[in-house]
């Protein structure tokens, strides 16, 4: 590093502490599905208190329907919205950088599974608990001060920086499309998802459905002349498990020494409001990923052949089909190149920090960065602190991580973006 970079690693250093208290703030708001504003104010007030000016970025389904990555949702999205700051450059000569993170967090139900309240985040033994705190608002916190830590240590930049907090990445990503329908573009984008310090390369396709059947009502003292919604989705499941089985069997590439890398999730399921009665009406939700190269309309075009072939294995199902719906996640795999220059530099300020090159994330999931490679024309990956317990009880983020990613970030923008000395 020269002068000017070990300044700027000083200054993350100096900010350790605040990096961590605005991650327990973001922690402390319960910002699951249809309640992230909270931690949107709370986002809001530290981008004003960091001299950043924010500004909301609105999702009206209406006009994003139109897009080609827009997932259908039931749900509202009134009083919701995005916050995003843009820093202008002080010069000319650099690439131009987003940081992309999202402050909506999946429920943390049941409760009696935790140590303490999900929302009570405390520190212990170098790790900060807290629904969240991994995925992914540790990494909020560490991308936004990377940039302050920049600012604190006397440079500007010579490209737009801009600092993006956005929701519904758990359930379909369109906040961060928002963003990109917006205009929201740059020469790099980085998102700080949990990775462990790795940059990912290439993340699967995933798509939720929902399953819904109807039954016979009856007393459960004559049961026989009724029809059990709930046991009939019972083979429909089965099947849906064959599919599954059949798509670990065509294997991509890259995903040879991943150990059953598609999986089916039965997430959701609920039938009856009876013990005595025979339930008329039943449903189950479903995630299901898809290797990079398959479409969103090939994978559900199998899952409807699988729920129809199963159906003629039953008289009933045969002849009162269920329906099969698709709502929230459509979203295509990818494999990125990792010898694009932004991920070459986002590697050489690893290897400055941690003294190795950092490994490549082969994800069995799926993340924001599908909107930028997809739709933009971004460099777009995602690097992030390392986190246990994800979607589970006790979550919890590694905190000399979190610290090591605001550094690795903050020494991107120095040779990725350029500085100008205030």
């Amino acid at each position: 590093m020269n002068k000017a970079e070990k300044r700027i690693v000083d200054s993350v250093d100096h900010l350790a502490d605040d990096i961590l208290d605005f991650t327990s703030r973001l922690v402390a708001e319960p910002s699951i599905l249809g309640n992230e504003a909270s931690a949107m104010t709370v986002m809001e007030g530290e981008l004003k208190k960091l001299s950043l000016d924010p500004t909301r970025i609105l999702i009206d389904p209406a006009k994003l329907s139109q897009h080609p990555g827009f997932a259908p949702v039931p749900w509202s999205y009134d009083g919701r919205h995005n916050v995003a700051a843009r820093r202008e450059a002080s010069a000319e000569g650099g690439r131009s950088v987003i940081f992309n993170g999202h402050l909506d967090v999946v429920s943390p139900e049941p409760l009696f599974l935790w140590e303490r309240d999900p929302y009570d985040p405390v520190e212990k033994d170098g790790w900060l608990y807290g629904r969240g705190a991994g995925d992914m608002k540790a990494g909020v916190a560490a991308m936004t001060y990377a940039v302050h830590a920049v600012e604190k240590a006397g440079f500007g930049f010579k490209a737009p920086v801009t600092i993006e907090a956005v929701i519904e990445e758990e359930c379909g990503g369109n906040g961060a499309l928002a963003c990109v329908a917006a205009g929201h573009d740059a020469e790099a984008v980085l998102i700080p998802e949990p990775m462990g310090l790795a940059i990912l390369t290439a993340q699967l396709g995933v798509l939720w459905f929902k399953v819904s059947l109807a039954g016979i009502p009856r007393h459960v003292a004559e049961a026989t002349a009724g029809v059990n919604a709930i046991e009939k989705c019972i083979p429909l499941i089965a099947a849906l498990r064959s599919l599954e089985a059949e798509m670990n069997e065509d294997v991509h590439p890259l995903y040879r020494d991943i150990a059953h890398p598609i999986n089916l999730n039965i997430g959701v399921i609920s039938g009856g409001d009876w013990p005595s009665t025979v339930p008329a009406a039943a449903e189950f939700h479903c995630r299901l990923s898809f290797f990079p190269g398959m479409a969103f309309d090939q994978t559900r075009q199998r899952i409807v052949d699988t729920i129809a072939r199963a159906t003629q294995q039953d008289p009933w199902l045969a002849e009162n089909q269920p329906d099969v719906e698709f709502y929230g996640f459509r979203s295509q795999g990818h494999v990125a190149e990792r010898s694009q220059p932004a991920f070459n530099t986002l590697n050489d300020c690893h290897r400055e920090m941690v003294g190795s090159d950092a490994e490549d994330r082969i994800s069995t999931a799926t993340t924001d960065v599908r909107a930028y490679h997809h739709y933009a024309t971004a460099q777009a990956t995602c690097y992030g602190p390392a986190a246990e317990n994800v979607h589970a009880a006790n979550e919890r983020v590694k905190i000399g991580t979190v610290i090591d990613t605001a550094r690795v970030y903050a020494l991107f923008l120095a040779r990725w973006c350029g500085l100008v000395e205030k």
